[in-house]
């Protein structure tokens, strides 16, 4: 395991952005920068950490992460449905088809947990009983599993912006996708979250919940952006979740709720100017994200120096050429 020292000397020379200026305009979310070609693009997972829709620093290898656990998982899921990966020829950088983006983020929860008032937990503790359409029963408590897992979906908001809640009813009134689409999205979604419990269950992690977003590829449905990563989906530890919620204790977690747990520990939830995040705290997370890399795929994190910016901009090159 990368020593916290070592990650708080990287910290300066994190990842933040990259120009690669012969590949034409730089395009950006809330942690990648990409670009697009006639045939493909280049996708490039940075060390920018959100949470609450809204960039809060940086997080030494975060990026490398985020980027070879998602290429495991799209590796392990595409019998169930076809993924955007072409390539990955750098520990930060995808290749990957263009989709056309469906604009509905599709999040499986297989728990009621969260610490924002707009979380699934927060809505509920709030006396709210239908929250995306959905009737949940009174009587449940935070982070207690569900009967039985339900998507929640939302907009896919811009750079900026926060994603909205959605039902499933509004999506088909709005036409913002038609019927059969979106019941291949739910189908597509319950099977990848399945896969994903049944995975992690092996490795002693409880799968709690994920975002799958979508696109079409020649008319075909096909998973993109990320899939059971520490970014996209909340994992805990599966020997100490029963005792731990028979105490009304928080379950041991292996994804960004440490983060988003600290902030709101600390008066933000969201709105206003965050707290610039303390260095102990991007090491404690730091480490947290290669832990939970090590414990799903089984095999141990390749640390490497900083900067990588000529290094990533020498395998895209080398690759595209």
């Amino acid at each position: 395991m990368i020593l916290s020292k070592t990650i708080i000397s990287a910290l300066p020379k994190c990842l933040k952005t990259i120009d690669i200026p012969e590949l034409g305009k730089k395009h950006q979310g809330k942690v990648r920068d990409f670009y697009i070609l006639p045939d493909k693009r280049v996708i490039i997972t940075t060390d920018r950490q959100s949470a609450f829709d809204v960039v809060l620093g940086h997080i030494p290898y975060k990026g490398a992460v985020l980027n070879q656990l998602a290429a495991f998982w799209f590796e392990k899921t595409k019998h169930i449905v076809p993924n955007h990966v072409i390539s990955v020829p750098d520990p930060n950088v995808t290749v990957a088809h263009n989709l056309e983006p469906i604009p509905v983020e599709m999040v499986v929860r297989g728990f009621i947990t969260g610490v924002t008032d707009t979380s699934l937990w927060g809505s509920y503790e709030k006396g709210e009983r239908v929250i995306y359409g959905l009737k949940f029963p009174d009587g449940l408590k935070k982070n207690e599993r569900l009967k039985h897992p339900v998507i929640t979906p939302t907009t896919h908001a811009a750079e900026g912006a926060h994603d909205e809640r959605l039902t499933r009813d509004e999506i088909l009134e709005r036409k913002i996708v038609d019927k059969k689409l979106y019941s291949q999205m739910e189908e597509a979604a319950y099977e990848l979250f399945k896969f994903g419990q049944k995975f992690c269950a092996q490795r002693g992690i409880i799968l709690v919940d994920c975002k799958y977003e979508f696109g079409l590829l020649n008319n075909q449905l096909t998973l993109m952006d990320e899939i059971h990563t520490p970014d996209s989906s909340r994992f805990w530890t599966e020997n100490t979740y029963e005792s731990r919620f028979k105490m009304g204790l928080e379950p041991e977690s292996y994804d960004k709720e440490f983060l988003r747990r600290w902030y709101v520990n600390h008066g933000y939830k969201g709105k206003g100017t965050p707290q610039e995040m303390p260095e102990h705290l991007a090491a404690d997370l730091a480490i947290l994200y290669i832990k939970v890399y090590e414990k799903i795929t089984g095999e141990s994190f390749e640390a490497f120096k900083y900067p990588v910016e000529e290094r990533i901009r020498n395998n895209i090159k080398e690759h595209i050429k």
